[in-house]
């Protein structure tokens, strides 16, 4: 048996193009249903919004997200950030580089008083982005 715990990241009409993206940036694999696919366009303005998408990629990522319908309130805020994490200097790097085309930077991808090269971000989609690479050359 097993358990996950992954980001699911809420949007109006932007989910399409914010999943684009990320395959992008993290490549894997992406797969999305529409509420017309799924039989849940309840309303006609919904049928080719994003009912449920993923990215799974190879390093074991998964990112899922999806537009709220008409009938659900826009989602505006989170206190939930994503972060990656580890200590292959060159995918997080890459990861981080693809992330920023866009975005503003909070931290910059740099050493860390802790020792990491750590930085941060939140997308043009507006989700916060952490990269945390441990061990990164001093």
């Amino acid at each position: 048996m097993s358990v996950f715990l992954n980001p699911y990241l809420g949007f109006r009409d932007q989910a399409r193009e914010a999943l684009d993206f990320y395959h992008g940036v993290l490549g894997g694999e992406l797969k999305s249903m529409t509420f017309a696919e799924g039989g849940m366009a309840q309303d006609p303005a919904d049928a080719d919004k994003v009912m449920h998408g993923q990215i799974q990629t190879e390093a074991g990522l998964l990112l899922m997200a999806s537009d709220a319908p008409a009938s659900m309130p826009t989602p505006t805020e989170s206190r939930i950030s994503v972060s990656l994490s580890g200590d292959d200097e060159e995918l997080l790097t890459g990861y981080w580089n693809g992330l920023a085309e866009g975005a503003t930077v909070i931290e910059p991808l740099t050493k860390a008083p802790w020792g990491d090269t750590f930085g941060m971000l939140t997308d043009r989609f507006g989700v916060t982005w952490l990269v945390n690479i441990s061990g990164a050359a001093g």
